[in-house]
């Protein structure tokens, strides 16, 4: 891995121009305004020098300007450069930025259902299409020199991770790549990696934050420092809580507010006496920040709904953060930005009062809202009209969208399955927003807080510097038969074996590999620790082994048998018999005054004994089955709560004149096995029985058998680790085969026809989509009811809004049964294949994607599904059926326009691309 000097950037730059060793860097410095940062500088000298670089810095820092050097170079050079992302609200962002600077016929735009020039000589793209280009033999890739990899740390994330390892080991040895990465503790590691896969690559690690970020805690209307005096800015920096911000929470948590729920969600108690706290609102917060002079802010509340209440909250106190020459500059922007969208639509989009807000300088920014709405917010406010914006986590992911301050409501949010705490890393991903390059000198990060909330807990996040990259690649099927169609099963092995994801997993092995050398080092030590023969001695103590393992077995069994044999005998027992209890505190006669059966349990009887003692028996008070010794004549009624009544029957039992039997010997069964007295035998007959250093040399081959145990299972885990991708993938292909996807020999001709049609179908459920097409399960739908079954493989439903799913009529219930019947057949098979399940298809997306197909207006659509019990909001419902549309696609594609599903899927598409779905905006 290639290493760089670390001069100051001046000093860099100045050198560089001396020896006119980097022109480009020269010419490119030359354009930009600003002057560039050191590892701005050594980033894009390594990729002027040849090298392909990974830069890992802050969230503002300036990252893009490496990736942006790279659109330069292979301008310079004639040769392409995509500039890949992670989304597609990045990719139009950086589209627009690059159409700016060298024009639209320079630049094109790739994200799937956006295709703007794409044959220029720079294009942007999701990273998605890359892969699917390299799959498909694309012209361009010769003609490659660049590729970006913009937010390359996104590989760890585990639905869309994978793409990104796929388009690096795939991508043709002469392209050189870019990758752009937040702050990772592990940055060394993945430069290793990309060093081994793509050649010489120089990592350039800066930490330092161009703009400072100080850490702050609003608890009420106070804003306090979280760290006395210090800025978080200096990583090397020793941090120490703000003694008064302790004081205060400390104070006031002892006073928990009305109403207030512990963490279980019980009340607790009354509080004691003293100044009851109650949390700012919204409004308050906003005001406190204004009054601060920290707008613009982005406050993260982590619900969708939460963040539409606090824009209706902002509103209706009457708050106004824009003059009258804002707001028109607002409506001009607006006016354009939402010029696509169908007038009659406006009303049940929230139009105007969306329209409102923003003239307030006031914004919401979530997955749920209208893209055309989100990319209008985002332009709004990197221009300084919209001066506080509500949003979702989703608004960390690479927009660029920096503020002067962040607010963190909570520090708790909902991942899908439950409520988890903010990880260091996401707090740095959130916070990192705050302070713009270029016109703030300082950012600020702000936590509410409320009692429960710890600013030592808050400290740990922010000061935190450990965020490890951990890749989430796996095989899938399209991949597989992808692979096996390009390079044959063998060669896909050794690169899965490239993989970040087996590079990690190979590491993590190693101390454990050392470890078993070492035990291998002390287990030859311990058999030369043995005098005589080692075997031997080895031989002797599997004996000894054997006999006390046959000795447990037979005193378990015994023991089972008694046991069996008591609770049988305890059933025999009535009411009024005498029997001994052997042992214990109750040793002695006593009398069954209740027997105590049960259909399920064992029997406990309960007896009185001579102490007068009652109480319930069972099979464990008896060493052996129990017999009657006599009987008396008891009551037919017994109340044992009387002590005259326990008094009697004790009585009654003394002068019974019934004797305690004598102790009686009872022989085991290990006594009478046969298997038992043969290795009593051949232990005596052994030759080291008589040795006068036995037990000595028995000790270390004892400790030689221990560590031998040890070292056998720690080989275990590093054989199940490593290769472990290769025989995953080994699974896959046995399923493919199976089911028809790949035939016998290697190379191309083992994919078959299905196989093919798998390789161009890229969905989660690719392999279901495939067996849907194969066994003509969506045959003679027309295309309003293809839309809605299709819709069933990509839709998944919000687990806090999903209502019970309403399927059209004609012939979709019964696609909609097959398709679910073919998913149960394939997850078995998955089972026993030990893979990971398909994720079972959910019809909640399938009556209002029928109903938008079949031509009905946007409002009866989302109303219905209202009616429904479905909170669709616009930009869920624009949002699905885009991904509806892009399956559609594939299927048309695969199966072509002579086919009916093919020319269904092609009428599908032509009829759900329309209105606010056809509508600008990604």
């Amino acid at each position: 891995m290639a290493t760089s000097p670390s001069p100051s950037p001046a000093e860099a730059y100045a050198s560089s121009r001396r020896r006119g060793k980097h022109p480009q860097l020269t010419r490119f410095a030359g354009e930009v305004s600003f002057d560039f940062d050191d590892f701005q500088v050594r980033g894009c000298q390594a990729l002027e020098d040849g090298h392909g670089v990974l830069v890992c810095a802050p969230t503002g820092a300036g990252k893009t300007v490496v990736g942006e050097f790279a659109v330069h170079l292979a301008l310079a050079e004639g040769r392409k450069c995509f500039y890949t992302t992670p989304i597609k609200a990045l990719s139009n962002q950086k589209y627009a930025d690059l159409a700016d600077r060298y024009g639209t016929d320079t630049v094109g735009l790739l994200t799937g259902d956006t295709s703007i020039n794409g044959n220029a000589q720079v294009v942007v793209m999701t990273t998605e299409v890359l892969r699917n280009m390299l799959y498909a033999g694309s012209s361009a890739i010769p003609e490659l020199g660049y590729v970006v990899m913009d937010e390359v740390h996104y590989l760890a994330d585990r639905f869309r991770g994978a793409v990104w390892e796929e388009v690096i080991l795939h991508l043709p040895e002469h392209v050189r790549v870019v990758g752009l990465s937040a702050t990772v503790s592990n940055a060394e590691e993945f430069g290793e990696w990309l060093v081994e896969v793509r050649g010489d690559t120089t990592v350039v690690v800066d930490e330092h934050r161009p703009v400072p970020l100080w850490q702050h805690m609003l608890v009420g209307n106070h804003l306090l420092d979280l760290f006395a005096g210090q800025n978080e800015a200096d990583p090397g920096e020793q941090l120490r809580i703000n003694p008064t911000l302790l004081r205060r929470t400390e104070d006031l948590g002892r006073f928990a507010p009305a109403g207030f729920r512990g963490p279980r969600g019980g009340r607790r108690g009354a509080p004691p006496r003293g100044p009851r706290f109650r949390p700012p609102s919204r409004v308050d917060v906003v005001d406190r920040l204004d009054t601060a002079g920290l707008l613009p802010a982005i406050v993260f509340i982590f619900s969708r709904a939460g963040c539409d209440a606090a824009v209706a909250q902002c509103v209706r106190s009457g708050l106004r953060l824009n003059g009258p020459e804002q707001v028109e500059e607002i409506r001009r922007i607006v006016d354009e930005r939402t010029a696509d969208l169908p007038e009659g639509d406006l009303g049940v989009l929230g139009y105007w009062e969306w329209r409102e807000a923003l003239e307030r300088g006031i914004a919401g920014h979530h997955a749920g809202l209208l893209p055309a709405f989100k990319e209008t917010v985002e332009e709004l406010f990197v221009r300084g009209l919209v001066k506080v914006v509500f949003a979702t986590e989703t608004l960390a992911l690479g927009i660029n969208m920096p503020a002067r301050t962040v607010v963190l409501e909570r520090l708790v949010k909902y991942n899908g399955e439950a409520h988890v705490d903010l990880t260091p890393g996401e707090y740095t991903q959130l916070t990192g927003r705050a302070g713009r390059r270029g016109i703030d000198i300082e950012g600020h990060a702000v936590v509410a807080w409320q009692p429960g909330v710890d600013p030592k807990a808050v400290a740990g996040l922010a000061s935190t510097r450990t965020y490890p990259l951990r890749s989430s690649f796996r095989p899938g099927y399209n991949m597989a038969v992808n692979l096996v169609a390009q390079v044959g099963a063998d060669a896909a092995r050794d690169l899965l074996e490239q993989s970040f994801a087996q590079f990690q997993a190979d590491r993590s092995v190693v101390g454990t590999a050392r470890r078993i050398e070492r035990n291998k080092e002390a287990l030859d030590g311990y058999t030369e620790a043995v005098t005589g023969d080692f075997d031997q001695m080895l031989e002797y103590v599997e004996l000894r082994a054997k006999i006390s393992a046959r000795e447990k077995t037979l005193s378990r069994q015994n023991t089972a048998a008694r046991r069996a044999g008591t609770a049988e005998s305890l059933e025999k027992l009535r009411k009024g018999d005498v029997i001994a209890v052997p042992a214990g505190r109750r040793a002695g006669l006593a009398v069954v005054v209740d027997p105590g059966l049960d259909p399920i349990r064992e029997p406990r009887p309960v007896v009185v004994t001579e102490d007068r003692w009652s109480g319930p028996l069972s099979a464990a008070d008896f060493p052996a089955p129990v017999e009657a010794l006599g009987r008396i004549k008891l009551p037919k009624h017994i109340e044992l709560r009387s002590p005259k009544t326990r008094r009697d029957i004790a009585s009654s039992l003394r002068n019974a004149g019934i004797a305690l039997p004598g102790r009686q010997r009872r022989r085991t069964s290990a006594g009478d096995d046969a298997e038992l007295a043969a290795l009593r035998r051949a232990l005596r007959a052994h030759p080291c029985h008589g040795l006068a250093e036995r037990e000595a040399n028995l000790r270390w081959v004892e400790r030689y058998q221990r560590l031998a145990a040890e070292t056998e299972q720690l080989e275990r885990k590093v054989a199940a680790t490593t290769h472990s991708l290769a025989r995953a993938f080994d699974r896959i292909l046995r399923l493919l085969g199976e089911r028809g996807y790949l035939g016998p020999g290697t190379g191309e001709n083992r994919v078959t026809e299905h196989g093919h049609r798998l390789a161009r179908l890229y969905s989660e459920s690719d392999l279901l989509a495939a067996e849907c097409i194969r066994h003509g399960v969506w045959e003679g739908l027309g295309p309003a009811e293809l839309a809605a079954v299709v819709s069933t493989l990509v839709f998944e439903a919000r687990r806090d809004t999903a209502g019970e799913p309403r399927l059209p009529g004609g012939a979709v219930p019964v696609a909609w049964q097959e398709t679910s019947r073919l998913w149960v057949e394939l997850t078995e098979d998955e089972r026993r294949h030990r893979l990971d399940r398909t994720r079972e298809p959910d019809a909640g997306f399938a009556w209002p994607v029928y109903r938008w197909a079949r031509g009905e207006s946007l409002e009866k659509v989302l109303t219905a599904a209202e009616t429904n019990g479905q909170e669709l909001s616009a930009g869920d419902f624009v949002r699905w059926c885009r991904q509806v549309i892009d399956l559609l696609d594939q299927i048309r594609e695969v199966l072509g326009k002579t086919d009916p599903v093919g020319a269904a899927a092609k009428q599908a598409v032509r009829a759900l691309r329309r209105g606010v779905v056809a509508a600008g905006g990604a």
